[in-house]
């Protein structure tokens, strides 16, 4: 296998070849997706990085990775300083460092299926300001040089039946249908995976840890549907489950299709749409309306069987997790564990629930200093023991057909130091403000985030991720568009008012660098909350996450009577929800474990 130097060499010689003075490497795919299929892994093929969000900016002297503060540690382990710099987003973004580094008068290459309008406007205006210019290329110049670069899955697609959705798919497309009436619309352009597989009721095995399938769509205003997708992942279940209101296409044909539509109005959304999807329906001469894709709303806001499909998945979810935690509790004090052999543990007890689907991302399994690193992905690199009088961090998830989750428990192996107790105890009053909060309807979620700061603010601590993010009904981990982040962050989503039906994680943490990491999250569903004397429509949250929170980091003292009380009465709740599912030594164990503070 090459070395990432002579990748970075071989790129820039193809550079030279396509007469290109640079090149724009995000890590997305033609659906801005956040996780994707093996044959878009550009970025990790270019550079070694491992996250889940970053792009670079190769030029023929010097190159760039950018990544925001969840990969501030990961970055410089994964990605080697001597070839690239490292940039940090929000403060810098890539149309910056290129107006500063860019040659007089240079031309950089950009893969049109890859960025957004709004992307390439900026980059644009930034460049234009050296005399550079962007220059949208016919074929990606990685893939040029990638040699053994993977295929896109061939997995078929799969019906998600009616009493999983909620709702059928024909309902789903007739909404939208009156959606595009409204806005006088013919079309909407559908290109994000996990907007897809919410309309038509579909899943797919194309992304890991994602059940989507690589297509897109149009929904036309009579409730039709032309889906693009490769014929052979396509089978006769699926066909008659769509039905003869979806036409069905290779995927190829997407493009040649939208330009076709000269004199339609078709609605495309500037965020999940790239670039070229706009270039092809302009040069179409058709008039494109910028409003957010119609899946994207009614997705976040889940039905009633979308919640209780939820509330299975994480009653059987939870006792997964006590099972292995149980375990952990015997092993690690052993002193013969490891990161790698604890994530084995946990899935193997995940898999013997019998509905496990796939892993809702890979399981961040941190002993000591690496629970630091905010997304770390333990390899036979990195791979630590667990060791005592440490603390391991594990954070996992499941997909299964009622429901998507994700959660993270913090365990003292051995003694923790008071200083960890400390900083245990100031995420869980973050964790329990959240989970406690009470606010009127209209409220958005960056109003919410530093409610799970303010003990770590206190003390001058902070931490560098969101406080929450958006989960879907067997889809992706991380969905849009709500999110509990301060504004102005890298992340975006911080500015959608949250609606009753949501699903969000509630997870603040505290890292120190090189010593330890502490995170505490489970997912909250948003409810309507009667409030005495309430002059306003008033929302709360439910927990829908049940597994017990290490007693022995808990500095009792520094909790109030309400939190205490929060923090009993959840355990209550786990011990009600969860343990019903066990029995003997583990059952005991989770008594021991949820006893009152």
């Amino acid at each position: 296998m090459s070395s990432y130097a002579d990748r970075l060499a071989a790129l820039r010689q193809q550079l030279k070849a396509d007469r290109l003075d640079g090149f724009v490497v995000p890590l997305t795919d033609e659906h801005m997706s956040e996780y994707v299929g093996s044959y878009a892994q550009r970025l990790a093929w270019l550079t070694g990085f491992q996250g889940s969000a970053g792009s670079a900016a190769v030029l023929p002297e010097e190159a760039a990775i950018f990544t925001d503060g969840r990969y501030t540690l990961q970055v410089r382990e994964q990605v080697d300083g001597a070839h690239w710099s490292y940039q940090s987003v929000p403060e810098t973004s890539v149309a910056d460092w290129l107006e500063e580094h860019a040659p007089e008068g240079g031309r950089i290459g950009y893969d049109p299926w890859l960025h957004t309008k709004d992307w390439v406007k900026r980059a644009t205006k930034a460049l234009s300001e050296k005399g550079a210019e962007l220059v949208a290329v016919r074929r990606n110049p990685i893939d040029a040089v990638w040699a053994d670069k993977p295929e896109p899955s061939r997995a078929r697609l799969i019906v998600h039946s009616e009493e999983h959705a909620g709702k059928s798919s024909a309902a789903k497309r007739q909404e939208m249908a009156d959606w595009l009436k409204e806005q006088k619309a013919d079309s909407a352009v559908l290109s994000a995976l996990d907007s897809i597989a919410w309309t038509f009721n579909v899943r797919g095995a194309d992304v890991e840890h994602t059940p989507v399938a690589l297509s897109f769509a149009l929904v036309h205003d009579d409730g039709t549907a032309d889906l693009f997708v490769a014929p052979e992942k396509i089978g006769d279940d699926v066909r008659q489950h769509l039905g003869n209101g979806v036409r069905i296409h290779d995927r190829s044909e997407f493009e040649p299709h939208l330009r076709s539509l000269s004199g339609k109005t078709v609605v495309a959304d500037p965020e999940r749409a790239v670039s070229a999807i706009f270039a092809a329906l302009e040069q179409a001469g058709a008039k494109v309306v910028q409003k957010r894709d119609p899946a994207v709303l009614p997705k976040a806001i889940k039905n009633q069987a979308e919640i209780d499909g939820h509330r299975a998945a994480q009653a059987r979810d939870g006792a997964a997790l006590v099972r292995f935690l149980h375990w952990l509790s015997l092993e690690a004090p052993k002193g013969a564990l490891d990161e790698l052999g604890a994530a084995a543990r946990l899935l193997e007890f995940r898999k013997a629930c019998g509905e496990l689907r796939d892993t809702s991302f890979d399981t961040i399994s941190g002993a000591g200093p690496n629970g630091a690193i905010v997304h770390y992905r333990v390899s036979e690199e990195t791979n630590r023991p667990i060791e005592l009088d440490s603390l391991y961090l594990v954070d996992s998830g499941g997909q299964y057909p009622d429901g998507t989750t994700d959660v993270t428990r913090t365990v003292a192996i051995g003694a923790p130091s008071a200083e960890m107790g400390d900083r245990f105890t100031r995420v869980l009053k973050g964790h329990v403000a959240i989970a406690r909060a009470v606010f009127p309807e209209g409220t958005r979620g960056s109003q919410l985030d530093s409610f799970a700061r303010q003990y770590l603010w206190a003390a001058g601590l902070d931490y560098a991720h969101g406080t929450g993010h958006g989960v879907g009904s067997f889809l992706a981990v991380h969905e849009g568009p709500q999110r509990i982040s301060p504004v102005g962050s890298s992340q975006p989503g911080g500015d959608e008012p949250l609606r009753a039906g949501m699903i969000l994680s509630n997870e603040p943490g505290y890292y120190k660098a090189g010593e330890y990491g502490i995170r505490i999250e489970n997912l909250v569903l948003v409810v309507s909350v009667e409030v005495d004397g309430s002059e306003k429509k008033t929302l709360g949250f439910e927990t829908l996450t049940f597994a017990p929170i290490d007693r022995t980091l808990i500095d009792i003292d520094m909790l109030s009577d309400g939190e205490r009380g929060w923090v009993n009465g959840y355990h209550a709740q786990v011990l009600e929800i969860v343990g019903p599912q066990l029995d003997g030594e583990v059952r005991g164990w989770l008594e021991e474990a949820c006893a009152p503070l």
